[in-house]
């Protein structure tokens, strides 16, 4: 009988174990395809913004913020410190150490229930990615049979690197790199002994010891790692006191640390429709914009809009003029059309609408260079006489009535015959008309459409800048004539590298318009509008600058568009809702001052800016008319004769000069 009662204890037991053994597999089988996720680790990862100089300027990302970092690149230290406090015999292991779960059972029957578990890393690893963190036997079970198999698949490398990379550190941060970032404003080879402690003793309870909520708490948790890597004698008895005296800088960021958000927001605009994982893809996004000249452009229009916000005698009640009063500043490098700073508002937080790449405004004046570079092109010199007169033009409007217009000069005055240099110099609309006239209208719509202009009229409108345009694409207008001849398109994005270190590099888009020697004739008129024209106020000491004003019909749109040697600049102001300004708001007046603020600013920091404007050697200077002058092959010394017939054509007219 007892042997029957062995044998049937016996063959019980195999049959449990048998059982056990099957429902283990079985078990293991609804779970396997779990481990995938953790061998094949494809995290979300932070898309992260940096300046031309390596300046951080703002993270993106879609539920957690998180910035991969190789274990080859993670201090030794970190490890020391991860297994000193959470898993003493990790390399010694398989993934499970039973003597701590024997301990843990212990426990557990003394207190019936559970109290305490005996997790590695590894099973707080697989915990962590694929199961949930309730105290269940079988999640335990789960987890145990997930963490053995783990072993076999990574070495225990791999395991930290993608336990340091995956873990919750408290304030928003997934990773330890993304934690010493922003907790510290550190990579993790600039960690002190205690702030590397204060990290790896966050995962325990991140949301409880999270130093920027509980610093006390933190700082004894990052005590008990120290004390035990002292215990261990991972580390010597002065490092353990230092690391027990420090108390650490904590830093209380934001996650997306948007330091130039209008800049921002138009990378993002320009990738979301082509890079589909743009919040997730752990992107590093290099751009050509200089921090330190985006701060400076900020002040700077900021600097402008006191200005006239000063000027306005009934600033806060409806009586106000400057109600919805807003601007813009942009600015580009001549020879690469690279943005190195764009600021589309006064007030990020009040207004994200970007006014340097969203809206439309009207450039009034500042379009008249365009109409005189055409002229120059034809043979026109900068010392041509033109018709500062007036005359009387009909029209039919769209529903047929016939209309008359007399434009003026902004003076209300007349010059009879004007040097073509000075009508430019001070913003002549009547020998600006004139002049479109003398060359056609067909020919200058040709010739803008040809720059790049689009929505033009094609009337006579088009030379007092009758037509819409953004300051991006005005700034690339612009180009013409700060890059000599070769427009450039404005581009902000330099360079996108992904998680897998491969790069796309960006490089600028140019087109041939013009002649070098040509368009330092249009520099050199632009460059007395600065000195003694329109522009004065944008001057600044010990650079040479050259630049256009422009301001609409009732003062609605200010405007300064103008460059140095190596950058090029343009500011717009105006109301949101297109009401009029003073009228006293010009461009000189209301957007010459940002211009000024800026290149003041920039040139004290950057004494190697370029300051002088280089003359082409097919330019060559001649006295006529007892001025010192400019010609080139193509603009030639005017014959006196022309004079003499432009001379007549004035007599004629000079019945309808008003």
């Amino acid at each position: 009988m007892i042997k029957k009662f062995f044998k049937a204890i016996f063959i019980l037991g195999v049959l449990t174990g048998i059982g056990v053994f099957g429902w283990l597999l079985f078990l293991y089988s609804q779970i396997r395809f779990d481990i995938e996720t953790i061998v094949d680790y494809k995290p979300r990862l932070t898309t992260q913004f940096y300046d031309r100089n390596g300046v951080h300027l703002g993270n993106i990302f879609k539920g957690e913020h998180r910035v991969f970092v190789k274990y080859s690149d993670i201090p030794p230290r970190v490890t020391e410190a991860l297994v000193a406090i959470e898993d003493t015999n990790f390399f010694e292991h398989n993934g499970l150490n039973f003597d701590a779960i024997a301990r843990a059972i212990i426990k557990d029957i003394q207190a019936m229930k559970l109290v305490e578990g005996a997790s590695t890393l590894t099973q707080q690893l697989v915990k962590t990615m694929v199961l949930t963190r309730d105290k269940k036997i079988i999640r335990k079970i789960k987890e145990a049979l997930l963490s053995l198999r783990l072993e076999t698949l990574l070495t225990k490398e791999e395991i930290l690197e993608r336990y340091l990379n995956h873990v919750y550190f408290g304030h928003g941060y997934y990773g330890i790199k993304t934690a010493a970032k922003g907790y510290f404003h550190k990579e993790l080879h600039q960690l002190t002994l205690k702030e590397i402690a204060l990290l790896v003793g966050l995962p325990r309870a991140p949301s409880f010891y999270d130093p920027t909520r509980n610093l006390k708490y933190s700082l004894i948790r990052a005590n008990q790692v120290v004390n035990r890597m002292e215990k261990l004698g991972w580390i010597s008895q002065s490092e353990y006191e230092v690391a027990i005296n420090e108390r650490p800088t904590i830093y209380d960021d934001t996650l997306t640390l948007n330091k130039a958000p209008y800049l921002l927001d138009h990378v993002i605009k320009q990738l979301k429709n082509d890079v589909s994982d743009l919040y997730t893809g752990g992107y590093k996004i290099t751009l050509t914009a200089d921090y330190e000249a985006q701060k400076i452009a900020k002040e700077a229009l900021l600097h402008a809009y006191d200005k006239i916000k000063k000027r306005d005698p009934h600033p806060d009640s409806e009586k106000s003029m400057t109600k919805t009063l807003n601007g813009a500043i942009i600015t580009i490098e001549n020879d690469t059309g690279a943005i190195l700073s764009m600021v589309g508002g006064i007030d990020y937080k009040q207004s994200n609408f970007n006014r340097a790449t969203q809206s439309i405004r009207q450039p009034g004046s500042a379009v008249k260079p365009f109409i005189y570079q055409v002229a120059l092109d034809l043979g026109y010199s900068t010392a041509s006489n033109l018709k500062d007169i007036g005359r009387n033009y009909t029209y039919r409007s769209p529903d047929n009535e016939e209309k008359s217009w007399q434009p003026r000069n902004y003076e209300k005055n007349f010059k009879g015959l004007i040097p073509f240099r000075e009508a430019l110099v001070h913003s002549r609309n009547l020998a600006t008309i004139n002049l479109t006239n003398d060359m056609g209208l067909d020919l200058l719509y040709k010739e803008l459409k040809r720059f790049g202009f689009e929505n033009i009229p094609y009337d006579l409108s088009i030379t007092l800048g009758s037509f819409g345009i953004s300051p991006i694409d005005f700034s690339h207008m612009y180009t013409l004539f700060s890059n000599k001849g070769i427009m450039v398109k404005p581009y902000l994005i330099a360079s996108i590298e992904d998680r897998n270190n491969q790069k796309i590099i960006f490089e600028k888009e140019e087109r041939y318009i013009t002649t070098p020697e040509q368009t330092y004739l249009m520099t050199s008129i632009l460059n007395d509008v600065v000195t003694r024209g329109t522009g004065r106020i944008a001057d600044v000491k010990g650079i040479d600058i050259a630049g256009k004003t422009g301001t609409t019909n009732d003062n609605i749109d200010a405007w300064f568009c103008g460059y140095t040697p190596s950058m090029q600049t343009l500011v717009w102001f105006g109301n949101d809702d297109n009401t009029p300004m003073f009228k006293s708001e010009t461009g000189g007046r209301a957007a010459g001052p940002a211009f000024q603020y800026f290149y003041s600013n920039w040139i004290q920091s950057h004494p190697e800016t370029p300051r002088e404007f280089i003359k082409p050697k097919n330019v060559f200077e001649q006295i006529y008319n007892g001025k010192l002058e400019l010609f080139t092959p193509t603009s030639k010394v005017p014959q006196e004769s022309s004079d003499i017939e432009i001379q007549n054509e004035y007599l004629e007219n000079k019945g309808v000069i008003f």
